[in-house]
């Protein structure tokens, strides 16, 4: 998300967008499949050069490094995709084009969870024949392990802690590392009554748990090759391939997983022999590579700069391997309430009315970066307005006269100072924290661009005490949903449970009871439907606070090398599928 910051996490999981697929630039009809070329984003419901041709080596590169490989730290969108490589939950969504790509299906589970205790307990067997890289079975004990980490906050901090929040039921479980129990089963809550059962008892009736058990976090890990925080550096395989080689700040390389059985998984097909990662701190010439053929995918998703852009706008040979999807994704400035002045919603209004929507959005890179932004919660989440706009922000231009009424109202007529965190590998939220500078200062407010280490978002803007310490007065990101419902997008933002000493996302510290209760009574009700109307009102309140500044609903150019197999769009990350990717000879 981004954490579907995607950086992110997400990653999204929305369920009801409209995203389009890349297209193949390969005019042969290819065996089971659809023809190659379709055009600039033609390809929205199907498979773009279906092939089950096995070989070759996938080129991934990012400009972004993986936040962890950890499934329990994990919390990038795009990592989140490339875990589907070598990472296998009970539940996963579904290898399919568009919509249906949101939908769970079994993956290391036998079938549908079983629920009992009034929606309390869920009960899942697990497949026959299912191995870790090294042949040993995947037990029970193997999956309440993996739940068990995400407890181990002072350990593994990072990734997302719904389970916690789900699972501990007043225990105070501190994780496996302060685990008395000598098997390290100590979590009361996940039962093992024999090695192809596992049993969810939740604090609470929650109906969106299914998704959680889709999550990273909810992997099997063996106790026994478990190295605590530098497990990031070579989890254990599940999945078709396996992490043969990996370096912070570099990349990694996977390799086949001879213990996986592609009879056990109807999601993965596995068809590359090797597939490299390569993190870059020149996107430019990462386009460029892709272009010419010499890479295959830039898999952070967030698409290509601005000169490949409107390289590709103008040829159609490059266009037609080309797509501007919604990601899922919106990115936004967030106002921490514990940085002065922004603990006054004057001054944030202020920020607000000052800012210049068109030019961010000209500073993400036009209309193809995405709609302006009118508020928090994005299309296709249940309980989404689009045209719901208080600020007035879809008119794309600055309310001068409004933003100098808020600063003299917030005590400060001749404006103040502050800082803006923006990290220092995603040139667009550099352009659009430029932009906000600029905007600001016509009305009398100094603010200084502080660019840090993105790779670092976990440590930096994540940790409450830095962020007041830094004076982050303004923070640029991105989010995507964790599963599709406005829980799944708002709680991490807006919940003040979710509030954490490090890997925050909550940036703007609030914790108001009346928003926490809301997302009770969302869970609390009987259908997504039904909760819908929870956090729509959700999504007005944090806006009438004015905690964000939206900048745009996300679209991405995207484009990719036409040899790839098999590209499509999967609604649930709103990214290239890779799962199911192949490389042509």
């Amino acid at each position: 998300m981004i954490r579907r910051k995607q950086a992110l996490a997400i990653t999204a999981v929305i369920a009801a967008l409209s995203l389009t697929a890349a297209c193949g630039g390969d005019d042969t009809k290819k065996a089971g499949g659809d023809k190659g070329d379709k055009g600039y984003s033609g390809a929205a419901t199907g498979v773009v050069n279906a092939s089950d041709a096995k070989g070759g080596e996938l080129k991934l590169w990012s400009p972004q490094d993986v936040d962890f490989l950890d499934p329990a730290r994990a919390y990038y969108g795009f990592v989140w995709n490339m875990q589907r490589l070598f990472i296998r939950q009970l539940y996963a969504y579904d290898s399919k084009p568009g919509a249906a790509g949101t939908k769970l299906v079994p993956d290391l589970a036998d079938g549908e969870p079983v629920l009992s205790n009034d929606g309390k307990t869920y009960t899942v067997k697990i497949k026959d024949g299912v191995k870790f890289e090294d042949g040993t079975p995947i037990t029970s004990k193997d999956f309440k392990y993996g739940v068990e980490r995400v407890f181990a906050q002072d350990v593994l901090a990072g990734g997302p802690t719904y389970l916690i929040d789900q699972l501990d039921q007043g225990q105070k479980y501190q994780g496996p590392y302060k685990d008395t129990d000598p098997d390290k089963m100590g979590l009361k809550s996940v039962q093992t009554p024999d090695d192809h059962t596992v049993v969810f008892n939740l604090a609470s009736a929650n109906s969106d748990f299914k998704y959680l058990l889709a999550m990273s976090s909810s992997s099997p890990v063996p106790a026994g090759k478990d190295t605590g925080a530098t497990y990031t550096n070579k989890p254990v395989s599940t999945g078709p391939y396996k992490v043969e080689s990996f370096a912070s700040g570099k990349g990694a390389t996977f390799v086949r997983n001879e213990n996986w059985d592609p009879k056990t998984d109807t999601i993965r097909k596995g068809l590359p022999d090797k597939i490299t990662f390569t993190v870059t701190t020149n996107p430019d010439d990462m386009d460029q590579r892709l272009l010419s053929g010499d890479i295959d995918l830039a898999v952070d998703g967030t698409g290509v700069q601005q000169a490949a852009k409107n390289k590709i706008l103008k040829d159609a040979n490059l266009k037609k391997n080309a797509d501007n999807p919604f990601t899922g994704y919106i990115r936004y400035f967030a106002f921490p309430q514990t940085v002065a002045p922004f603990d006054n919603v004057e001054c944030r209004k202020a920020v607000i009315y000052a800012a210049d929507p068109k030019s961010l959005q000209n500073a993400r890179g036009g209309p193809t970066s995405g709609d302006l932004g009118a508020n928090m919660l994005p299309p296709g989440v249940p309980g989404a307005d689009k045209s719901y706009d208080p600020w007035n922000l879809t008119a794309g231009k600055p309310q001068e006269d409004k933003a100098k009424a808020a600063l003299k109202a917030c005590g400060k007529p001749d404006g103040f100072e502050t800082t803006i965190a923006v990290r220092n590998n995603k040139a667009p939220e550099v352009k659009s924290a430029e932009s906000l500078q600029a905007s600001l200062a016509k009305v009398g407010i100094k603010a200084t661009i502080d660019q840090y280490d993105g790779k670092l978002s976990s440590s930096t803007i994540g940790s409450p005490d830095n962020v007041k310490k830094k004076n982050y007065g303004i923070i640029v990101m991105g989010w995507g949903a964790d599963y599709n419902s406005g829980a799944g997008f708002l709680q991490p933002l807006v919940d003040g449970s979710f509030i954490a000493q490090t890997g925050n996302n909550n940036y703007t510290m609030l914790d108001d009871p009346e928003v926490n209760g809301l997302f009770d009574k969302a869970a609390a009700a009987a259908t997504p439907d039904a909760a819908a109307p929870f956090y729509t009102d959700i999504n007005k309140k944090i806006m009438e606070k004015a905690l964000y500044l939206p900048i745009n609903f996300d679209k991405a150019l995207v484009y990719h090398n036409p040899r790839l197999t098999n590209v499509y769009f999967n609604d649930s990350m709103g990214k290239i599928d890779l799962a199911v990717v192949g490389v042509a000879k």
